[in-house]
């Protein structure tokens, strides 16, 4: 190996900046393609049943995948290099989707792009909230700062492909998203590993030892049921809001600025209000606020389909998502120790998840047989999560995980 003969240091990229290029170019990702993928399925001739069955299967297979591919990741301490590979995966895949032309070729694929995509989200906020836990100015770098960067790059992702597509063709969307998840694996290799010759060493554990020692834990199970139930409550919205508002009459590109309105209501949660609530507030208070507003949204979105009402109620988005992930995450950075913190993320996941893909299979019958009446369903979800948010998630200093 040569030696460094110029006498300059190599120029390392701050932390902050590093982890805002990664969740920009993977939550952009998720962005120009999530709202329209029940779409891009839709012209490739699939009835709603088995959109919502192709959708489900998808949801089934990252619960599966996820708390797997992120638990080995914590035991053998290689986080960055599973989230680069998963991202790579999952771009080949969407690639394929192009050109997969029958029922099952698109089932195969797409839990394919599931199972790549599960650990993604659960690895970098691991890494963020709990592992290298970025600095600037020698001060703590706000997770909802960085998580807000993501959300905007959705937003852009979402207003920019919703002008490129031309019905009755939805390709571009495919394309998009594994270009995007290509920078998103390049931009891995900027983001700085677990600091500490602890957080290093792989961990001799397995799935249910990790699993058990969790669930001990009172606010983490409390956590894993309230995400469950408001999250959840999202499936009709996300599976069926694009088809019902076109449907409807809308465009393309209204629909793209009503679900950016809602993110963008993300944005502004995540970057100004979420984390000066939590700060004032806590985090009991502030899931059980994101109940509240599910309720609303929901109930008036199963009664009417007028543009101006959906413009008034998409904004709750930053209440019922962002508001109560911050305050999860707030919870985590508490009780999670870092060898375990892909674990704890991956099963937030899951149980969301779970919930998500049984709702996701159910509103395939129920947009069927009753359209946007299913939404009501959802927002009784978020009723029974009140009750939960105010019992479980009160502070009671049970501490984190000891041994681990």
């Amino acid at each position: 190996m040569l030696p460094n003969i110029s006498g300059l240091k190599p120029v390392r990229m701050p932390e902050p900046v590093a982890y805002v290029l990664l969740y920009v170019a993977l939550y952009a990702a998720f962005g120009v393609a999530s709202p329209f993928w029940s779409k891009f399925f839709e012209t490739k001739t699939l009835a709603s049943q088995q959109i919502g069955l192709l959708l489900a299967a998808a949801m089934l297979a990252r619960l599966v995948a996820g708390p797997l591919v992120a638990t080995v990741a914590d035991r053998v301490g290689a986080l960055r290099l599973v989230l680069a590979s998963c991202t790579g995966l999952a771009a080949a895949a969407a690639l394929a989707l192009i050109w997969a032309d029958s029922f099952l070729l698109l089932f195969a694929i797409a839990l394919a792009q599931a199972a790549a995509l599960a650990p993604t989200t659960s690895i970098a906020d691991a890494l963020s909230v709990n592992v290298a836990r970025p600095k600037i100015a020698g001060r703590r770098f706000e997770y909802g700062w960085i998580r807000g960067s993501a959300s905007a790059a959705f937003i852009l992702g979402t207003l920019g492909v919703g002008q490129l597509i031309s019905p009755p063709d939805y390709s571009v969307i495919a394309w998009a998203n594994a270009a995007l998840l290509i920078t998103a694996a390049g931009a891995t290799a900027l983001v700085p590993g677990a600091a500490g010759r602890a957080a290093r060493q792989p961990v001799p554990s397995s799935l249910v030892l990790d699993l058990g020692a969790l669930l001990a834990i009172p606010r983490f199970r409390a956590v894993i049921l309230v995400s469950a139930l408001v999250y959840g409550s999202h499936a009709m919205h996300d599976a069926f809001a694009a088809i019902r508002w076109t449907d409807a009459g809308m465009s393309p590109s209204a629909v793209s600025f009503l679900w950016s309105e809602a993110v963008i209501a993300e944005v502004f949660v995540f970057l100004f209000i979420g984390p000066a609530f939590l700060d004032r507030f806590g985090a009991r208070d502030a899931a059980i606020l994101s109940a509240g507003a599910g309720i609303l949204r929901w109930c008036v979105a199963g009664l009417t389909t007028s543009t101006w009402a959906l413009a008034l109620i998409q904004p709750l988005h930053g209440l019922t998502f962002a508001l109560l992930h911050l305050a999860c995450m707030r919870i985590f950075g508490d009780l999670i120790p870092r060898s375990a913190a892909a674990t704890a993320q991956a099963f937030y996941a899951l149980g969301s998840g779970l919930m998500t893909a049984a709702l996701t299979f159910l509103s395939g019958a129920l947009y069927a047989s009753y359209t946007g009446a299913g939404f009501f369903a959802m927002a009784v979800l978020c009723a029974l999560a009140l009750p939960v948010a105010s019992l479980g998630l009160a502070d009671t200093s049970d501490g984190s995980i000891a041994g681990m």
